[in-house]
């Protein structure tokens, strides 16, 4: 059996035959089509075992060999590297054994019958195309592939950097509250969810008592520290489903959906016994307790009975000014015949 190399100055070939005069003729034949060439001689299954797949192009390799079967050459060379384009040129004409072969990976099956030797070149040629085209798909899929992992890699830093800008559109840049109008689109939406199902919802107003005073005595970046410290009392002290925002200035508000009078009330209480403990925390200053106070307003959709969102926060806020005038540092709740009296906190 001989084993013939074929390097031509386009493709690398393989050809593995046990009968010497077979293999001269498919030589002549592949280097009268594609030119002269290196020609390695190798004479079993052993041997061509040992050729370096990466090098090759295209392997043309009987069925029977004395040591084996091509079937094994196919087997191991495909495991070194899958796309390799390998083709039977066998005596058998067995219909299964070409199955068998083409269902393993081979390319193609030519039987050595008639005029097959012309047939060679031009089946070289077609597997070639094919291989190309199959490493050209590979390829474009593997660059695909990549492509969708840098978009899937670049929606996500969009869609991360969106979100960073919608929640910058959204909220207080000191405080991390939702701003004015993130609180009203919330007011909005929940005000008519409340409509539709009968459900209660109440409104605070806050505002700081004495906040210029407090900052000409302790400065205006103690000032705001305050602030943010309000801030984090709020969303320590309010439910799941509450909203606290800042209103401007010292001014913030709570929308508490589905809270009547007793639940919002009861989160004022909470809001204004961490107001001490939080001003105790920015300074040991005895003075500051009094230095700066809450003043609140507390209005609720059933019963004062408002007709839309802005009108509840104007019951709070109207609530908020009688709380003033009563003499700051406390809670008045709104009634829809009169606000009610002042509740000392």
């Amino acid at each position: 059996m001989i084993a013939v190399c074929l390097w031509t100055s386009c493709h690398d070939y393989f050809l593995i035959e046990d009968d010497p005069d077979t293999a001269s003729l498919i030589q002549e034949t592949l280097i009268d089509h594609f030119g002269e060439s290196c020609v390695h001689c190798c004479a079993s299954v052993a041997q061509a075992k040992e050729a370096q797949v990466d090098q090759i192009d295209l392997v043309l390799s009987d069925m029977n060999l004395p040591d084996g079967s091509g079937l094994e050459v196919l087997k191991h060379m495909l495991a070194q590297r899958s796309d390799l384009p390998i083709v039977f040129v066998t005596a058998e004409g067995n219909l299964e054994n070409a199955i068998t072969a083409i269902g393993q990976g081979a390319y193609d099956y030519i039987v050595k019958t008639g005029d097959y030797l012309f047939s060679i070149p031009l089946i070289v040629e077609k597997n070639l195309a094919i291989w190309k085209t199959k490493s050209e798909n590979m390829h474009l899929q593997q660059q695909l592939a990549r492509t969708l992992e840098q978009v899937k890699v670049k929606n996500k830093l969009l869609e991360r950097a969106v979100k960073q800008l919608q929640m910058m559109a959204a909220t207080d840049p000191l405080t991390g509250l939702a701003n004015r109008r993130a609180f009203g689109d919330a007011m909005t939406r929940t005000f008519a969810e409340a409509r539709r199902a009968g459900h209660n919802t109440a409104c605070i107003m806050l505002d700081l008592d004495g906040l210029k005073k407090f900052n000409d005595t302790y400065g205006h970046q103690q000032g705001d520290e305050l602030l943010k410290a309000v801030a984090r009392l709020l969303k320590r002290c309010c439910r799941e489903s509450d909203v606290a925002g800042r209103f401007g200035g010292d001014e913030f508000i709570i929308l508490l959906p589905q809270a009547d009078q007793r639940i919002a009330s009861q989160v004022a209480q909470r809001v204004q016994e961490g107001f001490i403990d939080e001003l105790r925390e920015l300074s040991d200053d005895p003075i500051i307790e009094s230095a700066v106070t809450l003043s609140m307003g507390l209005a609720t959709l059933v019963p004062d009975n408002a007709t839309n969102p802005q009108q509840l926060i104007a019951q709070a806020d109207q609530s908020l000014y009688l709380a003033k005038e009563a003499g700051k540092n406390r809670l008045v709740i709104y009634s829809h015949d009169k606000p009610a009296g002042p509740v000392a906190l």
